[in-house]
């Protein structure tokens, strides 16, 4: 049997959907497009869908306000247009840590259709969900209904995330560039930042690291190190222009060894190609990947996160502005427990000082300090000051391992920007978290 015998038209697929149905979509570069982007046209023949998905690329109408009595949506991390659906109130946020996503999910939730992008199939029939099996390949296998769009412009990536199409109920037959997340630009501040993080990778490290201008000045000063590893929730282009440089090979891992490993894949044209039936890449389950006893396994374990804002005591919020959601908790306390449950390892969280904001008297951009005496009302606590191990901006590094309070209090405020250090002090002792200055 053929697999042109499972292929159906977007159409067909859409008429599975009934009221009450859940469907589950694949993260980021995995989400159905065509399906997604066409599932508002069935607004009028069902009510109360719900859209569960994560990081999604499409730019979809189902989000719009004139469709919210139909669709609601579910998310394990918030892109920019599910920012605005959670205003409209059709929006929910999953609060999860990354490798329990599916888990914890599937515990109170049963998904009726799953669908995502994928590779075409193989000459032996094989497909791969391999842009990310963070929570797919568990939640297609409890799905009542599991579609593929399968796709020529998509990698064929090794790991778990390969399945059989006889193991899939349909196929829908795609023809859309994978979506792209360009590089971003290197900074002056992001240097800084990038030069003090590459002093605590060793040779031999395992990495953990995200996109961004952070992320890419880190890599930028790995030029020299040897022997690098990878252990990763995001394959970046920058890890693929690092690993064909000869910088990253694996050589060290106690696990995994040779094979840089993660859940997903997103970033350039440059980076699906690179990934392609590369031997030396593998995408494996969330759930196992950012299990931080599965993260601490490999010696010298370096996670590389980022934050929105963090208090006096060490507290990071990495999600949200206020109360109200920005992205979402994602691995952030997984990599980082993780790496410090390694042998040798260490946990980053790397930010800039300051951020320009607009103020809301006067509409005028301001420059607000990222550390804070405390976390604004409602702000989420991504990792807990428990968990906080190093914290860096372009001001220096505030190594909290071990340290009490006032130890805390004074090595954050070190490394916020000068003009916002005099201030942090009085508003540290006007709000009791230190008795006195000293």
């Amino acid at each position: 049997m053929s697999y042109t015998s499972k292929v159906i038209t977007v159409e067909k697929a859409l008429s599975f959907v009934k009221s009450n149905s859940i469907i589950v979509t694949g993260l980021g570069a995995a989400e159905g497009g065509l399906f997604m982007e066409q599932l508002h046209t069935i607004a009028g023949s069902v009510e109360n869908v719900k859209i569960v998905n994560c990081n999604p690329t499409h730019a979809c109408d189902f989000y719009k306000e004139e469709y919210a009595d139909t669709f609601t949506v579910d998310g394990w991390f918030y892109a920019p247009q599910m920012r605005k659906a959670h205003a409209q109130g059709n929006m929910a946020y999953i609060p999860n840590h990354l490798h329990l996503a599916a888990t914890k999910w599937l515990y109170r939730n049963h998904p009726n259709i799953f669908v995502a992008a994928a590779s075409m199939p193989d000459e032996n029939g094989y497909i791969s969900i391999g842009t990310s099996n963070t929570y797919e390949r568990r939640v297609m296998e409890e799905a009542d209904i599991t579609i593929l769009e399968i796709n020529p412009h998509y990698p064929f990536v090794y790991g778990d995330c390969v399945v059989h199409y006889t193991d899939v109920d349909y196929l829908i037959e795609a023809d859309y560039e994978v979506p792209v997340v360009p590089d971003i630009p290197v900074g002056d501040r992001d240097r800084e930042i990038g030069k003090k993080i590459s002093e605590y990778v060793p040779d031999g490290a395992c990495l953990q690291l995200g996109i961004g201008g952070i992320p890419n000045a880190v890599a930028e000063f790995l030029k020299d190190k040897k022997d690098l590893g990878i252990h990763t929730e995001l394959i970046t282009s920058k890890m693929a222009e690092l690993f064909k440089a000869g910088v990253i090979n694996g050589k060290k891992k106690n696990i995994n060894k040779g094979q840089m490993v993660a859940t997903m894949i997103l970033g350039t044209p440059e980076l699906y190609e690179f990934c392609n039936r590369n031997p030396g890449v593998a995408i494996y389950d969330g759930s196992w990947v950012n299990d931080p006893y599965t993260i601490a396994q490999n010696d010298n374990q370096i996670s590389i996160n980022t934050s929105l804002e963090i208090d006096l005591t060490g507290q990071c919020c990495s999600e949200s502005i206020g109360s109200r959601q920005f992205s979402g908790t994602g691995g952030q306390a997984d990599t980082a427990i993780g790496a410090q449950m390694s042998k040798g390892g260490r946990s980053i969280i790397a930010l800039y000082s300051t951020a320009m904001i607009k103020d809301k008297e006067t509409g005028d951009k301001k420059e607000v300090s990222k550390i804070v005496p405390q976390l604004q009302s409602g702000a989420a606590v991504s990792l807990s000051r428990n968990d906080v191990d190093l914290i860096i901006t372009e001001y220096g590094v505030a190594d909290l391992r071990g340290s009490n309070m006032k130890e805390r209090v004074e090595s954050i405020i070190a490394i916020a920007h000068p003009k916002f250090r005099e201030e942090l002090w009085e508003q540290a002792l006007s709000c009791g978290i230190i008795g006195k200055r000293w």
